[in-house]
């Protein structure tokens, strides 16, 4: 069958017998969004980009641009594959979560602080030498995490739902909290991730650990790490909340010891070019009568 792409990416390389439809998504008229076969929502457009689909009644692909992807599920319906976009945000993501632990482990957050007050306050502060790492999650994100940190001089364990390809069960994870330095946390948003990192699971780390959070945020109930960043006890590199965007005024802002991107982990120069060539060769694939890449669920 020949295919209808909406995209937000008007330079795309449309092969032969693919239509590229472009118009602003608010934009779209409803013989537009019937006619639609492969939508690929927009980076960062949440709810409001995958709406929508409820009205595209001959889409076949929905293509998100992020590697989660537990908020399109509800948007699935018989006939319909979900693909993520796995490998354009590894290295981008990876190297936030390098630069949090590094940035947490050497004491940015009170150097940081020190520097907007003008006071030149030395302190000897953690080293990321040396330290002991858990990478809780083991897809491709997390793999590349791994490979950056041997870089350096630091001792890596991997964690994941089945413990397979070298990685640990995260089952057997909370009994090894006290022996990491730092914990980092690239696992997917699911029912059993939801609420993992606990009051207990804090209490079981170590003194002056740090925890990063590149996942999502209600991986971490916030209330709990509030609690123990403002005890002095932990450090942590935040990427993502929960609430997410963190209201003003929220204690998250003040806590010590506590560093916050804003959701940006992805959002870098290299995520344009690399979901430009997923998105071609997505329909590559498709004109040459193959299945597509990064299918995580089908409707």
């Amino acid at each position: 069958m020949s295919h209808v792409v909406w995209a937000e990416l008007p330079d795309l390389a449309i092969p032969d017998g693919v239509e590229l439809i472009s118009t602003d998504l608010a934009d779209l008229t409803e013989d537009e969004l019937e006619r639609i076969t492969f939508y690929v929502a927009p980076y960062l457009s949440g709810r409001r980009g995958l709406e929508p689909t409820r009205r595209m009644p001959n889409l076949k692909i929905l293509q998100v641009p992020n590697a989660g992807y537990d908020d399109a599920i509800e948007y699935l319906r018989p006939g319909v594959t979900l693909c993520n976009a796995r490998g354009v945000h590894d290295e981008s993501t990876a190297e936030l979560a390098v630069a949090l632990a590094l940035a947490a482990r050497r004491g940015f957050a009170s150097f940081g602080a020190a520097q907007r007050e003008g006071a030149w306050r030395r302190s000897i502060e953690p080293s990321l030498t040396d330290s002991r790492i858990a990478v809780v999650g083991h897809g491709s994100i997390g793999k590349t995490i791994v490979r950056m940190l041997q870089g350096f001089s630091v001792t890596i364990t991997s964690f994941s739902r089945r413990g397979t390809d070298g990685a640990r069960p995260v089952s057997e994870l909370r009994d090894a909290l006290a022996d990491f330095d730092v914990v980092i946390l690239v696992l997917p948003l699911t029912t059993e991730s939801t609420g993992m990192v606990d009051a207990n699971f804090l209490a079981a780390m170590r003194d002056g650990a740090v925890l990063v959070n590149v996942a999502r945020g209600p991986v971490v109930d916030t209330d709990a790490l509030v609690c123990e960043l403002e005890s002095g006890r932990l450090r942590a590199g935040l990427d993502v909340t929960d609430p997410e965007p963190l209201p003003e005024g929220h204690p998250l802002w003040s806590a010590p010891n506590c560093i916050i991107t804003p959701h940006v982990g992805g959002n870098t120069s290299a995520f344009a070019p690399r979901m430009r060539a997923l998105i071609a060769e997505q329909l590559a694939r498709l004109t040459r009568g193959e299945d597509v890449a990064n299918v995580v669920a089908r409707g």
